[in-house]
């Protein structure tokens, strides 16, 4: 029997046993991530601690000994806040994994052709969410976060929540992976012919304005960041555009016999 002919129930059981192994091998990554917990949230700090100084050079009225300090309400706040550092880094980890999962729950169902398109895509995905989530964490993270800082003036002195700052950290990292996608799944649409260069040029106007209605969503309420996202989005794409010129499904020439 066909692969693609197999019964549903057959389906979810399938699907049950890639979810399986895919939440073990999230599990088993965080026993090791978690042993590092304090080293890791140390690392995802780092942009708050460049933050400071950045503050400072915005507006050199900035006070000199506000420092770097998360603080915490309950006693089990800096555990839980830890835990979950590593519950993300364990499902940063297993990703490969879980693509591996997915890709032989559906590759059955394609044929040759829909498998050479669909399996380079997969992991280009993979490659911009974490050069998205990079860029994100060495560019916007330090410079969004000082700018941020300097609203409070020299009156107040910042107390940040451990627990509010891996909230939104892990937001907008997960953010700027999404839409460094861009790309990857535009060109992915013209291959298989659901658009066109043509198409992308006509909503240009359209996708910028769209762009920045993303990003003011996604992003704290202050300009700088919104415009630390919006930006590569618009730049995303154009990148877009000249990958579904290029990779794009040819359509035949009309004015051919």
């Amino acid at each position: 029997m066909d692969e693609r002919e197999l019964p549903f129930t057959e389906h979810l059981e399938e699907l049950r046993d890639r979810l399986i192994r895919s939440f073990i091998a999230v599990i088993v990554l965080m026993v090791g991530t978690f042993t590092f917990k304090t080293e890791l949230f140390g690392l995802l700090s780092e942009p708050l601690r460049a933050a400071f100084d950045i503050a400072r050079q915005i507006d050199p009225s900035f006070p000199a000994e506000f420092e770097f300090k998360l603080s915490y309400k309950d006693p089990i706040e800096p555990f839980f806040t830890q835990l979950k550092v590593a519950l993300l880094a364990a499902i940063f980890l297993a990703v490969p994994v879980i693509t591996y999962q997915v890709w032989n729950f559906v590759a059955p169902g394609l044929y040759e052709h829909e498998k050479r398109s669909t399996f380079p895509f997969m992991f280009l995905a993979i490659l911009m969410f974490a050069v998205g989530a990079y860029f994100c964490y060495v560019a916007v993270l330090p410079y969004g976060y000082g700018y941020l800082l300097t609203y409070g003036g020299a009156d107040y002195e910042p107390a940040i929540m451990m627990q509010e700052y891996l909230k939104l950290t892990a937001r907008l990292l997960i953010a700027f992976g999404l839409v460094f996608e861009l790309p990857v799944f535009i060109v992915f649409l013209a291959r298989v012919g659901i658009v066109s260069a043509d198409t992308l040029r006509g909503f240009r106007k359209h996708a910028i304005v769209g762009t920045f209605v993303i990003a003011a969503i996604l992003t704290p309420p202050d300009i700088i960041t919104q415009v630390f996202l919006a930006l590569p989005l618009v730049l995303l794409y154009e990148v877009s555009i000249l990958g579904a010129s290029i990779f794009g499904k040819k359509r035949p020439d009309l004015d051919e016999p």
